[in-house]
């Protein structure tokens, strides 16, 4: 199957994951997620990308960006995931017993709405949702921990729009059914994520119809006599 085409425009927020290969263990360790830390800060200092959200986890990682320029995201997580991958090689000595992470990193477009609020609880609320922890804010290694406490070496851009009120309890409040389904859509096809009229001129304008389609093999029909 084709891989799907990417946006990356410059002004845009974007949704961006990767995951370990077969959905293996990435941070194993407290000194892995630093590692992890340090590489995506030194990416920022070289790529012109706005981070708003982010969340790591022991499998994969979550990321809400806006590239300043056009293709800048793009640049940056290639970077980072060939730098981490490289590093972790390196660190537990197992070059050449395969990838690291499952494959390019995936992404789709956000509208700039309380659609963006939806997809940065979503992040947010990523450990709470797996159990690891009882509170959204008490998972060290997200950004609601980052702009609670501070102390991070990650800098997180300032948000489009304000933050709504309460935003950490909002945050540890699950999503609603209509959302979540909404966004799990989104992440598995790389569809652009609002209302459904910005989806379809968004799919348009950026070449991402196929996104919007049900993926699968074409449907067979009998042939007919001639």
């Amino acid at each position: 199957m084709p891989r799907p085409p990417r946006a990356d425009e410059a002004g845009a927020i974007y949704h961006a994951l990767n995951r370990g290969n077969s959905r293996q263990t990435i941070f194993r360790k407290e000194a892995d997620y630093e590692a992890f830390e340090r590489i995506l800060v030194e990416g920022l200092q070289s790529y012109p990308v706005d981070l708003f959200a982010y969340q790591w986890m022991p499998n994969h990682w979550h990321m809400v960006l806006r590239p300043r320029e056009d293709g800048a995201m793009s640049r940056l997580l290639y970077w980072v995931a060939m730098t981490h991958a490289a590093r972790h090689h390196a660190h537990y000595h197992t070059a050449g017993s395969g990838h690291l992470y499952q494959g390019r990193f995936k992404s789709f477009p956000v509208q700039d709405d309380d659609h963006f609020f939806v997809v940065c609880r979503y992040v947010e609320r990523n450990a709470l949702a797996a159990g690891l922890v009882l509170r959204a804010e008490n998972w060290r290694w997200g950004s609601l921990w980052n702009w609670n406490r501070g102390g991070s070496l990650v800098a997180l851009a300032p948000w489009p729009m304000p933050r709504q009120p309460n935003w950490t309890e909002r945050v540890n409040r699950p999503l609603g059914e209509k959302e979540e389904g909404q966004l799990r859509k989104a992440i598995a096809r790389s569809q652009p994520f609002g209302d459904s009229g910005w989806v379809e001129a968004t799919a348009s304008r950026l070449g991402l119809e196929s996104t919007l389609r049900k993926r699968g093999r074409p449907r067979k029909f009998p042939q007919m006599d001639r």
